[in-house]
């Protein structure tokens, strides 16, 4: 029998480790929780878990700190769950290294589906090579993308776009994250150039351009690719 997944919750209110870690064992996961930075940091250490759920205002120490030291030794999904709702607080945690982050009051079942989310993501080191999205196929080996039977062509600016979307998919990008990928870290605050990238690939990938499914605006932060449920998934591998 598989043994499950643990889940270290780091959170200084007891009502939401408790209510967590139902939802969590219900839903396939063993839980291990600490209420301060320090324990955290201790069962993290002893635990190894295969993911992280951090609250940002902790008694002992910020949450940012912990995010930064967990960084420092580990690629574990860590997903921010705090009632700091403010833009600023969002892109510096996703600038940071956290894989998501959600404010709180919030909903169990978006908080396990993000979860699940995160933890797919790393299974894989390696992202699919074709994909099969709705109407889309992408070939990226090929460097060839198809809407239904007529073919589509990206610029290789465009295309480069499409590649980190997908190394990243599910994921909030940030639009400082994207431009340092995209035009260097001395162009990281023009926006207003990935709007027109985005703007171009939703027209040509896009059923609706005008309502996307796929490329989602996190308001003021960045941007997510998601696959729209039941619409598609990677042919030749499990979604990264």
């Amino acid at each position: 029998m598989k043994r499950p997944q643990t889940v270290l919750i780091i959170d200084d209110e007891e009502g939401i480790r408790s209510f967590l870690e139902i939802a969590f064992r219900a839903g396939g996961f063993d839980v291990v929780h600490a209420a301060t930075a320090g324990e955290g940091m201790v069962q993290f250490a002893a635990r190894q878990p295969a993911a992280v759920i951090l609250d940002l205002g902790l008694p002992d120490e910020d949450g940012k700190d912990i995010l930064n030291r967990i960084r420092c030794v580990s690629a574990v999904p860590v997903v921010i769950l705090s009632v700091r709702s403010s833009e600023q607080e969002i892109i510096e945690c996703l600038d940071a290294g956290a894989d998501d982050y959600i404010v709180k009051p919030f909903r169990p079942g978006e908080l396990l589906a993000r979860l699940r989310n995160v933890l797919r993501r790393r299974m894989s080191t390696e992202i699919p090579r074709t994909y099969a999205i709705g109407r889309l196929s992408i070939d990226l080996s090929a460097r060839t993308i198809r809407k239904g039977s007529e073919p589509v062509r990206l610029t290789a600016k465009e295309f480069q776009l499409l590649v980190l979307f997908l190394e990243n998919l599910g994921k909030v990008l940030t639009h400082k994250y994207i431009l340092r990928r995209i035009r260097g870290p001395e162009m990281a605050s023009d926006v207003e150039y990935l709007r027109v990238f985005i703007r171009s690939l939703r027209k040509k990938l896009e059923d609706d351009p005008s309502d996307p499914q796929l490329f989602v605006t996190e308001s003021g932060i960045g941007y997510r690719l998601v696959l729209p449920e039941g619409k598609g998934t990677p042919e030749d591998s499990a979604v990264p």
